[in-house]
């Protein structure tokens, strides 16, 4: 009997020291991991941070991406650390796996904006101070926030639209390009002289200081142009290219709209207008 108690003594003992090795070994490996881990972390996150420096990524958003990159990398440091100490970390996979569908299924339509919101700051399709026309609506950009971009209508009005729908559709962005070309038409009277008319046109359009003379290298800008655009049901259309810079696109616009008006008008050229005849018969 003593000779049995002394087998399970030696037996417990030697399974205890080989337990005890076992978890020093995992706990030293731990620790070298963590040490590690932590190291590279910090090398990931100043490597991030200098990369989205370098791209002037907007201010909030790269405090916002460094965020998730830092805890992203951290969640997976501490499951690499539970599964060295051997604690089953299927588990852990499995609750955080579910736990993303969730809140990924409920909020589909904010991280949709919010994805919008990174696509926009990182290829900055439009930056604040741009005039830009999208979903219907055309205004200065005011904001650019990581749901929703804010603009500002020319009549002073605040639009809120969400970034979703902005990084997938189309839009306008009027800011983009040095100069832009002011396309008009007017109509005239049948039996107006069109060259009469042609050339009163383009002397209006010579004596505007904003609109540009002479062609430029390497833009695709013109001097002013005038063509015979179509035989209307009541006269005839003359339209107008203007070139000139994007800033003075409206002011060139009225200027045309106003010269063209009182000269010709005073000229004694006739702008048609709709007629209806009605005959009475008795």
């Amino acid at each position: 009997m003593q000779q049995i108690m002394n087998w399970f003594n030696e037996s417990a003992i030697q399974n205890l020291s080989g337990y005890a090795v076992n978890l020093c070994k995992n706990l030293l490996a731990a620790v070298v991991i963590y040490i590690i881990g932590k190291w590279l972390i910090r090398k990931v996150n100043s490597i991030v941070s200098k990369l989205m420096r370098k791209k002037h990524v907007e201010a909030s958003l790269q405090t916002f991406l460094e965020s998730i990159v830092n805890v992203s990398l951290w969640i997976l440091l501490v499951i690499a650390v539970i599964s060295v100490l051997g604690v089953e970390t299927s588990s852990f996979v499995a609750l955080f796996t579910g736990a993303g569908m969730a809140i990924g299924m409920a909020m589909s339509g904010t991280l949709g904006n919010f994805a919008g919101g990174v696509m926009i700051l990182l290829f900055k399709p439009y930056r604040v101070g741009d005039f830009i026309s999208a979903q219907g609506y055309d205004g200065i950009v005011k904001e650019i926030q990581i749901f929703n971009t804010i603009l500002v209508t020319t009549d002073n009005q605040t639009i809120i639209i969400p970034n979703g729908s902005l990084s997938t559709g189309s839009l306008k962005n009027f800011s983009t390009q040095k100069y832009r070309r002011v396309d008009l038409s007017y109509s005239f009277a049948y039996g107006t002289d069109y060259e009469v008319v042609r050339e009163a046109i383009e002397k209006i359009q010579k004596a505007c200081p904003q609109i540009i003379q002479e062609p430029i290298a390497g833009e695709p800008v013109i001097g002013p142009w005038q063509g015979l655009a179509s035989l209307g049901d009541s006269g005839v259309t003359i339209a107008t290219r203007s070139w000139c810079a994007s800033a003075d696109y409206w002011t060139v616009a009225g200027y045309m709209n106003h010269e063209v008006y009182q000269q010709l008008r005073n000229s004694g050229f006739m702008f048609p207008f709709n007629k209806l005849d009605v005959t009475v018969k008795q």
